[in-house]
């Protein structure tokens, strides 16, 4: 999808989404150079979310309370396998894989979130340290692959608006005459 598109669907429905975002950012840190039209398109975008007529929707509005207790599991184990030698594991991996193989448990109120952390603890425990067991061996098993991968950063609600911001700055200093 084109800067543009992205930013007349965030016009119409009066919403920036986290996948709109992200497509947004893809498309800037792929460009070589962006055209007018797009450059027009991101002010209007910038203007829209500094005025509200735009609302940029936050990344969660909900949790998946499972992740919480996988990571949990997985630091306990990564804590007492990195004590007893030499080797580094990367608890990302090893969260993301046992988490792929585990249900989710998405609450979106505190009371909701304390209900499934004690039916996970109740009825999941055991399959949840299975599974974080699991991760670990193939984590070791594994050859190291891609060394020069890129971790996903975290992002924040204003990072579009600093990029675009940027990249005006950078690539159309006189878009705007003064």
């Amino acid at each position: 999808m084109s800067i543009e598109k992205i930013v007349e669907q965030a016009l119409l429905d009066g919403y920036l989404t986290p996948a709109m975002e992200a497509e947004v950012g893809r498309i800037c840190d792929n460009a070589s150079d962006l055209s007018i039209e797009e450059y027009m398109a991101l002010d209007r975008l910038m203007g829209s979310l500094l005025t509200g007529e735009v609302v940029a929707v936050p990344r969660k509005q909900f949790i998946n309370v499972m992740e919480e207790l996988v990571l949990t599991e997985v630091i306990a184990k990564v804590a007492e396998i990195e004590a007893s030698c030499e080797s580094s594991l990367d608890v990302g991996d090893i969260t993301a894989y046992a988490l792929n193989r585990l249900p989710p448990l998405y609450a979106t109120t505190e009371e909701g979130a304390k209900y499934q952390r004690k039916r996970a603890k109740t009825e999941l425990y055991e399959f949840i340290s299975q599974q974080v067991g699991e991760a670990i061996d193939r984590y070791l098993d594994q050859p190291n692959f891609f060394p020069e991968r890129q971790a996903l950063s975290k992002s924040t609600g204003n990072e579009v608006l600093h990029q675009v911001s940027t990249l005006l700055q950078v690539y159309a200093p006189n878009f705007e005459q003064k």
